[in-house]
């Protein structure tokens, strides 16, 4: 993955040709930090290291999440061969179904290029077929839809992951911790930690590090043993454990475990539970197709018709409604 910054006689090596992919409703906050590093390192070393060329799937301009509107270079296969490419996606990237833009990715791949995908960038690669056998990471928000949809890849829970010529990043400020390495794999560490005390990075975080805040932090509470079945809870949605398993797990009685969720949370655990699995189905409804019997059965729902119920009542349409309002 590594670039050279010196040719065989000394001379400085041609810059990295890198290519950033807009797929449309691309978040810029995510784009920004993949692309940015790039152009902090050429400012402070003062020669071009890095080179980039936007694209777009049919080669016109593109429009970010935010309503932004960026021009391009050109569509896939357009110009010259990059040396690496990020693919920068956002919004719902299990919508987008470009057959051109997939074929484009796996030529690259065969000619061995360096291969990224930022935030939901990691799914279209996915789609592409360019990630089976590798490790890879995604946000968060497509880590439920992205584990079913592609059970062949090894899918970690980190910020960023690289793995052979695959750079996969969950995206948002994590683009930072990811262009560090890679601006400092190929250029050295006091290139890099140069790179990132522009940006005012004090800490920067290796790619192993979680995505998201501890309970206690997203959530508001202060009680190591809440924090403790809340965490549970999170990672046990398919096959829901029972009140008295969770309350054993605090180390707590079922009534006094109660009385934690009202004081911190002001509702009970069935409650807390069951709305986390019906986020979790929400987007599984939204980003996969998976059938609605499935999710159901994904989500720790013994009947369908419970399902419909629950589902109708927390948000107002029924799984069936979701799924057509996605196709819109």
């Amino acid at each position: 993955m590594s670039t050279n910054d010196e040719g065989a006689a000394g001379e400085p090596s041609a810059p990295t040709r890198v290519a950033l992919l807009l797929i449309p409703g691309f978040a810029m906050m995510s784009y920004a930090s993949a692309l940015e590093p790039f152009r902090a390192a050429n400012t402070l070393a003062g020669r071009p290291l890095y080179t980039w060329r936007h694209i777009s799937p049919d080669g016109r301009p593109v429009e970010a999440s935010s309503g932004l509107v960026l021009a391009v270079d050109g569509g896939p296969g357009e110009g010259e061969r990059p040396d690496m490419l990020f693919v920068c996606a956002g919004g719902n990237p299990a919508l987008f179904d470009d057959a051109a833009t997939f074929a484009w990715l796996r030529t690259l791949a065969r000619q061995d290029i360096v291969i990224g995908g930022v935030s939901g960038g990691p799914v279209i690669l996915a789609r592409a077929g360019l990630l089976d056998g590798f490790r890879a990471t995604v946000h968060w928000e497509h880590a439920p839809a992205f584990a079913e949809d592609f059970p062949d890849v090894t899918l970690v829970p980190s910020l960023y992951q690289i793995d052979r010529r695959r750079l996969t990043c969950a995206g948002g400020v994590a683009a930072l911790d990811l262009m560090h390495q890679v601006i400092a794999e190929a250029h050295g560490a006091e290139l890099a930690r140069a790179v990132s005390d522009w940006f005012l990075q004090a800490h920067v975080r290796p790619g192993g590090g979680g995505q998201r805040l501890p309970p206690r932090e997203r959530l508001g509470i202060s009680s190591p043993p809440l924090e403790k079945v809340v965490t549970a809870m999170e990672g046990q949605l398919e096959e829901p454990l029972r009140r008295t398993a969770l309350a054993a797990l605090a180390g707590l009685s079922p009534r006094q475990l109660d009385r934690l969720f009202a004081a911190h949370l002001g509702t009970s655990p069935e409650r807390f539970y069951l709305s986390l699995r019906l986020d979790r189905a929400r987007q599984l409804l939204r980003q996969t197709g998976l059938s609605v019997t499935e999710i159901a059965v994904a989500t720790g729902f013994a009947s369908g018709s419970h399902f419909s119920r629950a589902y109708r009542q927390k948000f107002g349409t029924a799984p069936t409604g979701e799924r057509r309002e996605r196709s819109v």
